[in-house]
């Protein structure tokens, strides 16, 4: 149960991050105004509390192994918002990070 509820977890934090950088990209760089960029900002400050709920208390192992969600999440946000098409080399790369995601958080330690 705790590998589920952290896994859920990472797909928040992600769409959180993601949607985040993502608000203020449209907010700027497409011109969508201070307001988009304004709820991304909010968003990017929720991301950083969804982080501090994950049941492993290293910091450094939370955000080492998010990075993996995130480059997975970042390139499906990617097709679904913006019409991206992720070639196989982009699916093998966030397939090899979400790998390492996997050993990073859940392989079995002695405590």
């Amino acid at each position: 149960m705790l590998v589920a509820r952290s896994a859920a977890l990472f797909v928040v934090a992600a769409l959180f991050e993601i949607g985040g950088a993502w608000l203020v990209w449209q907010g700027v760089r497409e011109h969508r105004g201070w307001l988009w960029a304004g709820a991304g900002a909010v968003a990017l400050g929720v991301y950083g509390f969804v982080a501090t709920l994950q049941p492993d208390a290293h910091f450094g192992r939370i955000l080492a192994a998010y990075g993996g969600v995130f480059v997975a999440g970042s390139l499906v946000w990617g097709a679904v918002a913006d019409g991206y098409r992720p070639d196989r080399y982009d699916v093998a790369g966030a397939l090899v990070c979400l790998v390492g995601m996997a050993v990073i958080m859940y392989a079995p330690r002695g405590r």
